[in-house]
């Protein structure tokens, strides 16, 4: 079910050539720092993925990939991505990517089961990285460095925004806060996990939330996570469960906190086969890249994706992702949009 959030008195500051350059303008210097961030090389990505490889990312677990027969393979399946977790992993195996280096690229997916609104299309585009570690860094605090480089480029990238359009005044702060799921839920037991990001991120302006995936101690999850790329079930130092974890800003033009990245250390084979177990997929065990992780085959890495109309979005003071992308929305959404102050590509 759609819906749509309207801000009063919106008024977009950019017109739509303004936009279109502010959207190059971001993605050009964005990429290039995280590049320059954490070393990594840019290579060509799949659109889809062939059915039943086990490569394709499950989200959530809910999600249903688009799926089309090809002529040519005896009308074998292909999917069309959701992400490229597991796809980047087995590539910086075949391409035997050094320790401490690593690869992006950008990643074109359809995901047919988003609820739409502001934040959410059924096209997303976005930066998927990953980054081979090295003996060690298997740990919080490796992960913690990691989150912070990226968020250094975040910085630099909204002043290059404010340089080119002075009307947009810088609103991140310089450092980002971290704080594990389960002591937010401590903070805010009241509230639903959305509030409690809403909540922390308003005080904070930058969060990382740590532990995303594994059941907090009132039996749920903050948010959901597929069992085979991101590891959320390790007992870290501190105690806390998870070597991931999301980050977020804070929205003043939606007056709410805006998930920009999700990544996390992967999954080794004793964390695969615990999460497998705990989410009843042990079949999965049998799939081409399970057997080639299981196999010891690939490396250990840390990874993830950050979102390029979101992030365009944050920096432009828009409204909806409409606004930066070229996407189908309800009819009606459109309509109400346009009143709003919102007018979608």
């Amino acid at each position: 079910m759609s819906y749509l959030i309207k801000p009063e008195g919106y008024k977009a500051i950019l017109n739509l050539q303004q936009t279109e350059l502010g959207i190059k303008k971001i993605k050009d210097f964005f990429q290039q720092n995280l590049s320059s961030e954490l070393r990594l090389r840019r290579v060509t990505a799949p659109l889809f993925v062939m059915k039943g490889t086990g490569i394709n990312d499950d989200l959530n677990g809910t999600e249903r990939p688009v799926t089309f027969p090809i002529k040519d393979l005896g009308d074998a399946k292909a999917e069309i991505v959701h992400s490229l977790a597991k796809w980047k992993r087995l590539t910086l195996a075949d391409y035997h990517i050094e320790e401490g280096y690593g690869i992006y690229t950008d990643m074109n997916a359809i995901r047919a089961d988003e609820e739409l609104g502001n934040l959410h299309s059924l096209y997303v585009d976005q930066w998927d990285w990953e980054r081979v570690m090295r003996p060690g860094e298997r740990n919080i605090d490796f992960l913690k460095q990691i989150v912070r480089r990226i968020y250094a480029a975040l910085v630099r990238t909204e002043y290059l925004v404010y340089e080119a359009f002075p009307a947009i005044r810088p609103e991140l702060p310089q450092d980002i806060f971290f704080i594990h799921a389960e002591d937010l839920l401590q903070k805010y037991p009241t509230l639903s996990p959305k509030e409690r990001e809403d909540a922390i991120t308003r005080e904070y302006g930058a969060v990382f939330i740590i532990g995303i995936g594994c059941k907090l101690s009132n039996g749920e999850k903050h948010d959901g996570r597929s069992p085979d790329y991101d590891d959320w079930s390790t007992v870290a130092e501190d105690g806390r469960m998870g070597l991931n974890g999301d980050l977020l800003v804070w929205d003043s033009v939606l007056g709410r906190a805006l998930e920009l990245s999700s990544m996390g250390i992967r999954v080794d084979k004793e964390a695969l086969l615990r999460q497998l177990a705990l989410c009843n997929a042990e079949n999965r065990k049998e799939l081409y890249f399970h057997q080639r992780l299981l196999n010891g085959e690939l490396p250990q890495t840390i990874g993830g994706g950050i979102g390029q109309s979101r992030l365009c979005m944050f920096y432009l003071r828009k409204a909806h992702i409409g606004e930066i992308q070229a996407s189908i929305w309800p009819a009606e959404m459109r309509a109400e949009a346009k009143k709003a102050g919102m007018n979608l590509i």
